[in-house]
């Protein structure tokens, strides 16, 4: 077991301190130490972790996701002691949290930044992106997705509720095309969708037997931020399917105009997904107890539909 250990250090140090040097004097003993310890931990995994020269030293691939997998151990271990030392649970530590970008960027951040101030010892690493990512193999300790979730057993969800879908456009644009009243009434407008690699543009609506099923549209215009997809359907660019979240205010004064009501309406679900450990980290139980309040409090955001407006 202690084999198992040896040159682990070494090996964050080193790339953390940019040379085996600076390793060494963090340590205290000499870099060919050091070089031997990375040496004997290289071996026994049977891979090349850092492409070594007289002049720079770089991670190979392996290297990478050994480093991330190691400064999670260490990251682990820290709020555990500090855990075992205090006997109180303060969040401690940097958290990385990955978010869907505008519901992300609306609803979220301002609860993590709240977070951040109440807490000075959490730190924060936020990324917004709308394609789900290996949260694992990232290093990712938190996330929120919105969607039906696969079955990842090295991870946990709560439920914070559901996003409302609906289908709308300006009262201009319908001025000048004329409003849709079925499905293939969508393939002589102008429709906006978001963007997927791979995916052709589709929304999602009822079909003969009431379920929702993606259905291609003919898309005119792809953004693949939701504001910017807002934007375009208020200015009158085409017809885009919305959730109610973001399209509520614009429906409310009158700015967008709901069509399609009868075939519209998909909801999805919206998940807080953290990684399963043995025990809950403070600096991650911190932000699904956030999350989880304020979902409770602003169903508005959570679960608005577009009948409640």
């Amino acid at each position: 077991m202690e084999d198992r250990f040896v040159g682990i250090r070494e090996f964050v140090l080193t790339v953390e301190k940019g040379s085996l040097t600076g390793a060494a004097a963090q340590l205290g003993i000499t870099g060919s130490a050091v070089g031997k310890s990375i040496s004997k931990l290289e071996a026994r995994l049977g891979v090349q972790l850092l492409h070594r020269t007289t002049r720079r030293m770089d991670l190979t691939s392996e290297g990478e996701a050994y480093l991330l997998s190691c400064r999670r151990i260490f990251e682990e271990l820290d709020q555990t002691e500090a855990f075992l030392a205090t006997g109180h649970q303060h969040p401690i530590g940097r958290v990385r949290v990955d978010l869907p970008t505008t519901f992300g960027r609306r609803h979220i951040v301002p609860t993590l930044l709240d977070l951040a101030e109440r807490y000075e010892q959490l730190d924060l690493d936020v990324s917004l992106r709308d394609q789900p990512v290996d949260m694992v193999a990232q290093g990712i300790d938190l996330a929120v997705r919105i969607g039906v979730l696969g079955d990842y057993p090295d991870l946990i969800a709560r439920r914070l509720g559901d996003q409302h879908l609906m289908t709308c456009a300006s009262p201009g644009y319908l001025a000048r095309k004329g409003v849709p009243l079925s499905y293939a009434d969508l393939f002589q407008h102008d429709c906006l969708t978001g963007w997927r690699r791979g995916a052709k543009p589709a929304w999602l609506l009822k079909d003969e037997q009431g379920k929702f099923e993606r259905y291609e549209v003919s898309a005119r215009h792809e953004l693949t931020d939701g504001d910017a997809l807002l934007e375009a359907c208020i200015r009158g660019a085409g017809l885009a399917q919305l959730p109610v979240w973001l399209a509520g205010d614009a429906i409310q004064s009158g700015t967008l105009v709901p069509v399609l009501p009868e075939i519209s309406g998909a909801s999805m679900p919206i998940h807080v997904v953290w990684q399963k450990t043995w025990h809950m980290q403070p600096k991650v139980k911190v932000i699904v107890d956030a999350l989880t309040q304020l979902a409770a409090s602003r169903s508005d955001i959570f679960n608005a539909k577009c009948k409640e407006l």
